[in-house]
């Protein structure tokens, strides 16, 4: 029987991705490899207060995005113009990813296949 320290410790919250086209920042470099966390119900609730998401509220996806995106390459600043500027296969692909890795499942998030765990 594990205690709730053990479980604490072992609650894995970052995933790595890697897109399928990349981010193509200003200077023509190509980011492809990153981190999205895990969602609070902060992130989740954030977005529904923000002007652009009640003006177009596809614009949504962008923002939680944005969000829960904690590396995307050698990026410093990931913001939600970053997110609006990545291929619509890209933006397809961190979208299907966030619902796999925050997918309530009783063994945990991604327990079928454990999203590439390293």
């Amino acid at each position: 029987m594990t205690t709730a320290a053990e479980r604490h410790t072992s609650l894995r919250t970052e995933y790595e991705f890697e897109l399928p086209l990349g981010y193509v920042d200003p200077a023509g470099k190509v980011h492809r490899h990153g981190t999205m966390r895990l969602a609070t119900a902060r992130d989740e609730l954030a977005p529904l207060i923000d002007r652009r998401v009640q003006e177009n509220p596809a614009y949504l996806g962008v923002v939680l995005l944005s969000l829960v995106i904690t590396r995307l390459g050698d990026l410093e600043d990931l913001h939600a113009g970053i997110v609006e500027q990545l291929f619509a296969a890209d933006v397809a692909y961190l979208q299907a990813f966030y619902e796999r890795i925050n997918n309530v499942d009783p063994a945990g998030p991604g327990a079928g296949d454990r999203l590439g765990e390293s």
